[in-house]
């Protein structure tokens, strides 16, 4: 499994717009400066986020880039995404051709973990993060991902009753 730095760096640049913004918008030069992360690097990873609607662009003086949505709707799971980023544990790309035209025996395995893994990413959102920046504090979505999974048992209940 990989998570190379376009994603971790999407992910660090959408935290420092999150955090920068102040409903005007923030330039791609002082998120590099503060993050050290190549303004080349941002102007693509920024073109990507836009095309996903996780960030709108502000042309000319004082323009930048503002978050698209509500800090609380976007999660880490969408940061990745839109940075054309896979997460993948199995070395088939999901496709079930480990071993030729078949599974290898710990393809399910790689599978489960890469469901576990969106799931926890698609629980914790950018103003979660946020948060933690400010408080200093762990990520803490415990309570969302339980949350979820007494919904999904709770529909697999009502669906193998009905």
């Amino acid at each position: 499994m990989r998570l190379t730095t376009k994603g971790r760096f999407a992910v660090t640049a959408m935290l420092d717009l999150a955090m920068a913004e102040e409903n005007r918008p923030v330039t791609l030069a002082g998120i590099s400066e503060r993050q050290n992360i190549s303004l080349s690097y941002l102007e693509q990873l920024f073109s990507r986020l836009r095309r996903s609607g996780l960030v709108t662009s502000v042309r000319g003086p004082g323009g930048g880039y503002l978050i698209a949505k509500k800090p609380g709707e976007i999660s880490v799971a969408n940061i990745i995404a839109a940075a054309d980023e896979l997460i993948d544990a199995t070395q088939c790309g999901g496709h079930k051709n480990c071993r030729g035209e078949k599974p290898c025996m710990t393809h399910e395995l790689w599978s489960t973990l890469n469901a576990k893994i969106l799931d926890y990413l698609s629980a914790v959102s950018l103003e979660d993060l946020v948060a933690s920046q400010s408080d200093e504090r762990a990520i803490t979505i415990s309570s969302r991902i339980d949350a979820k999974k007494s919904v999904k048992s709770s529909q697999t209940v009502e669906a193998m009753t009905a």
